[in-house]
């Protein structure tokens, strides 16, 4: 069965009321091992729900005011809020990226917009560059008139001085990977104020979608929540 046209749109408008948009989506095919939809049967389909820049965060701001200070993970829980809202008005299940058993989130992101891991591990987006996230996605039982995407320009190929690679004081982004326990040392150190006010350095030094790029306020709100997590 496939869901009516039109629903995918109303699903974006839904999702717009918050600053968040769909970020693509596609139907399973057989061999997939599709997680389940919302009455436990296989899910036929999948869109994800993410954010451009920084849309969402005047909407974030305006719900964390109405809630208690104690909330441990704020900005998830928002986006579990508003992304089960809409899952719920549109017969879907809503999972996130930070449930446990992990869903391919990262794969399925690729699949859905045709997108690249840059050497920081974060997607290259052809428009946002590195400003982007994925905060959700919504499982389907019927399948939806969506189709994957092609894949898009990897801007990191033209990209010959990666300075993502060059600005960060610990090197916690190599060839190697990601080196996280030196990034984490450093941002909680004496030497790591720049990073906790402005945000990773490396990540900042990259030239593509800057007319995207966060806020420091955002940034500094990532990097806490990044500082306080244990080892």
């Amino acid at each position: 069965m496939i869901a009516p046209a039109g629903s995918v749109d109303r699903i974006a408008a839904a999702l717009h009321a918050n600053g968040l948009v769909l970020r693509g989506g596609f139907n399973f095919t057989t061999g997939n091992a599709p997680p389940t939809g919302s009455s436990g049967a296989p899910a036929a389909a999948v869109l994800l729900v993410g954010q451009a820049g920084a849309a969402p965060w005047p909407y974030f701001l305006r719900w964390r005011g109405q809630q208690p200070q104690a909330i441990a993970n704020p900005l998830d829980t928002w986006s579990r809020e508003v992304i089960g809202a809409v899952a719920e008005a549109f017969g879907a299940r809503a999972v996130s990226p930070s449930d446990r058993p992990y869903l391919p989130f990262q794969q399925w992101a690729m699949r859905a917009e045709g997108l690249k891991p840059s050497p920081l591990g974060i997607l290259m987006h052809p428009q946002y560059g590195l400003w982007h996230a994925y905060r959700g996605a919504l499982l389907f039982e019927d399948e939806l008139p969506i189709q994957a995407g092609e894949t898009a320009p990897h801007l990191c190929d033209s990209c010959v001085e990666k300075p993502c690679l060059k600005s960060c004081p610990a090197d916690a982004y190599s060839a190697q990977g990601f080196a996280y326990q030196s990034c984490l040392t450093h941002v909680r150190g004496a030497g790591g104020s720049p990073c906790r006010s402005g945000g990773c350095l490396d990540r900042n030094a990259c030239p593509y979608g800057t007319e995207y790029r966060y806020p420091p306020e955002v940034q500094a709100f990532h990097m806490a929540s990044f500082a306080r997590a244990t080892n």
